[in-house]
């Protein structure tokens, strides 16, 4: 019996260390990509690259984050900031595509920050804002695969596509969701479609129903008015003959 109690207190024991050691582990951040605001489809936004540093011994000191190629942006300027030199990677598209009635042969592939001193300490994080336009109207999300790169030479990749109704791969890619634009579908959207002109027609219309039935109404009221007031005449006069 003793050496049974002496079991289960070391099994214990042993499941006890493991949870500590499970709930010590921390749940790691990774790069992502947020609009300022909303990203609408066909639309132009500004997005910020949100880049944590991981590490307690290194700094963050290089970020590269590469543009799609399926759905190239036309436009794409990263906003200044101090310590970062930022270099922007233009390529021939394998595949030239239309926008605004033009042929786009080259876009931007890639933008890479470049630390000029620490970078991004332990314990902090950077955004990194760029303008993106024209977003494709054709797609739900777009896919920005990072490389992040720190003091001590490590690169950590972060091009894994997450998949819906999958678990979060280990280095997930910075996802954009686009939205669609307001009044693209409902009822709603259709009723302010619709032409002012046509609008103020339809209302002066309606107006000029009232107030033709508003006369109707009056005219007939007036007629039988003036019946009553003619019958009692006759009335009145008979009664004046007999007497």
């Amino acid at each position: 019996m003793k050496a049974f109690k002496t079991s289960r207190l070391v099994t214990v024991g042993a499941l006890s260390g493991t949870a500590v050691l499970a709930l010590s582990v921390p749940a790691f951040a990774h790069v992502t990509v947020q609009p300022e605001g909303t990203a609408t489809k066909g639309g132009y936004a500004v997005v910020d690259f949100k880049v944590p540093n991981e590490r307690d011994n290194a700094s963050t000191t290089k970020v590269e984050v590469n543009f799609p190629t399926d759905h190239p942006l036309a436009s794409v300027m990263p906003q200044p900031m101090n310590g970062w030199k930022i270099d922007i990677t233009k390529s021939k598209l394998a595949k030239p595509v239309q926008m605004h009635g033009e042929t786009i042969s080259e876009a931007v592939t890639k933008v890479t920050w470049t630390a000029d001193g620490d970078g991004i300490e332990p314990g902090f994080f950077q955004k990194f804002p760029v303008s993106v336009g024209q977003l494709p109207e054709d797609a739900d999300q777009l896919v920005f695969k990072a490389l992040q790169t720190y003091s001590d030479k490590e690169v950590v990749r972060w091009i894994e596509v997450p998949r819906k109704g999958q678990a979060e791969p280990d280095n997930p890619a910075p996802v954009l969701e686009l939205a669609a634009p307001s009044g693209s579908d409902g009822q709603a959207a259709s009723d302010d479609a619709t032409p002012a002109a046509a609008r103020s027609g339809t209302a002066s219309a309606a107006a000029q129903n009232d107030t033709d039935t508003t006369a109707r109404v009056l005219g007939i009221v007036g007629i039988v008015i003036g019946a009553a007031g003619v019958a009692y005449g006759v009335f009145a006069g008979r009664r004046r003959t007999t007497a």
